[in-house]
């Protein structure tokens, strides 16, 4: 198996990267300068590929739990398909 952005580091959690976009919300008053807009882009990215990295993660231990109890219970052909997992969803209003 080849290791994930996670593992590499290369990737901050989706939760710390969305504390820094609420703190960069806050710092400015609701109001984003030139600089902090062109932070806060390069943070909604970071945040989108935490999400998706994270949610990789838990596709691939369901996967793999799955599997497991598929060998387990190899007679089972009728299992019900396990429900996606899905991460916070973050909401950011812009000041008008």
């Amino acid at each position: 198996m080849s290791p994930t952005l996670r593992e590499l580091g290369s990737v901050r959690s989706a939760a710390v990267v969305n504390a820094e976009i609420r703190a960069l919300w806050a710092k400015s008053g609701s109001r984003l300068s030139a600089a902090d807009e062109a932070k806060y882009q390069v943070l909604l990215v970071e945040w989108a590929a935490a999400v998706a990295a994270e949610r990789a993660e838990d596709t691939e231990a369901d996967e793999e739990a799955g599997a497991a109890e598929a060998d387990e219970e190899a007679g089972a052909a009728d299992a019900a398909p396990r429900a996606p997992r899905t991460g916070p969803v973050l909401r950011l209003t812009r000041a008008a």
